[in-house]
């Protein structure tokens, strides 16, 4: 076979760093095709091993070198993703399209074997002429008319402007904005929420603009976990008024691990391992009546939107895990005292 037409498979043998858009040619006729435009990508997200107590029980692939050599596979045949080391030997920053990508690129990768821990999801952005540039998308909504306003407000909040809002007369309505990429992380579960799961949501790269300034993402904080153990029934219970909780009794836990959500804005230390002191007077079955509030199982999507920036997600073919980057306790308190001390 002497040549190639569009959809046929060739292999290239000999010729290295071959890129997406690159022209191959002979001497004679050394003209180049237009070159394919791929999007820059717009997030980048921490991959890293699995320094946690429990790593290396369910994963069978949990070695820093293993992770590089698979992501720098995924970068060759995927174009949107890229791939750098970062300072630490056992850390790279992988860049990309937005979080939905970053989840299937996870999830393949969970599912091959694989035990890593990724951080929150990062904005790219640029500086020109001393401004900081950030992407902007240009997001389409298509949803009830009844939730025009839910929406609305949602949006403007996270920094969106409204450019277009098309009513088709059927009860539905096409709602355009112009807003940050950081905007979208963690909004795709809210508007599904809001929206009662009718609403439809898609966004392309519109380019950059000038830094449209902060707006509050998480109003709360993470019940942490003091020590290593089991959760007991006993102390989840008496751990529920403080907010949300994510595990239910039996699982493992390890000190630095967050096992719920705060319901004010500071972390909480909590022993989720203690058990109820015996008693004379204790009835055999009495424990048996606790009835604990059902926990909403995590998923990845949602485990990468919950975490701040201090926290990481321990990914593993078994278990989703959220932990703190800085596990022991003092040292979370001997860092929060120097940052308030430099400030």
């Amino acid at each position: 076979m002497k040549s190639a037409q569009p959809g046929d498979i060739i292999i290239l043998a000999g010729i290295e760093d071959v890129g997406i858009g690159d022209t191959i040619c002979t001497r004679e006729l050394p003209k180049a095709l237009p070159r394919i435009s791929v999007d820059d990508p717009t997030i980048s997200m921490l991959f890293t091993s699995n320094t946690s107590p429990l790593s290396g029980k369910e994963g069978q692939y949990v070695q820093s070198g293993k992770i590089r050599e698979r992501l720098y596979k995924e970068s060759l045949r995927n174009v949107a993703i890229r791939m750098e080391d970062a300072e630490h030997a056992d850390s790279f920053i992988v860049k990309g399209r937005g979080e939905f990508q970053m989840a299937i690129l996870i999830e393949t990768m969970r599912r091959e074997g694989f035990e890593l821990m990724v951080g929150r999801p990062q904005v790219i952005y640029k500086r020109r002429s001393g401004k900081i540039l950030e992407p902007i998308e240009y997001l389409f909504i298509d949803c009830d008319e009844n939730f025009i306003g839910v929406v609305s407000e949602k949006l403007s909040r996270r920094k969106g402007r409204m450019a277009n809002l098309v009513n088709h007369g059927t009860g539905r309505v096409r709602i355009e904005f112009t807003i940050p990429s950081r905007s979208l992380i963690g909004y795709c579960n809210e508007f599904l929420t809001d929206t009662k799961g009718t609403g439809i949501m898609n966004s392309y790269l519109k380019g950059y603009e000038e830094y449209r300034g902060e707006f509050p993402l998480r109003m709360t904080g993470s019940l942490v976990s003091d020590r290593q153990g089991e959760t007991v029934s006993y102390a989840l219970f008496n751990l529920e008024p403080r907010g949300t909780l994510f595990l239910t009794p039996g699982e493992p836990v390890y000190e630095g691990m967050i096992i719920g959500e705060h319901n004010r804005e500071n972390d909480l230390n909590v022993n989720p391992c203690k058990m109820k002191k015996m008693t004379n007077m204790r009835a055999s079955n009495k424990d048996d009546s606790i009835q604990l509030t059902p926990v909403t199982p995590l998923t990845l999507e949602r485990a990468i939107e919950f975490i701040k920036d201090d926290e990481m997600v321990e990914i593993t073919p078994r278990s989703l895990r959220l932990r703190k980057t800085t596990l022991s306790v003092e040292k979370r308190h001997r860092l929060r005292a120097e940052k308030l001390s430099m400030a």
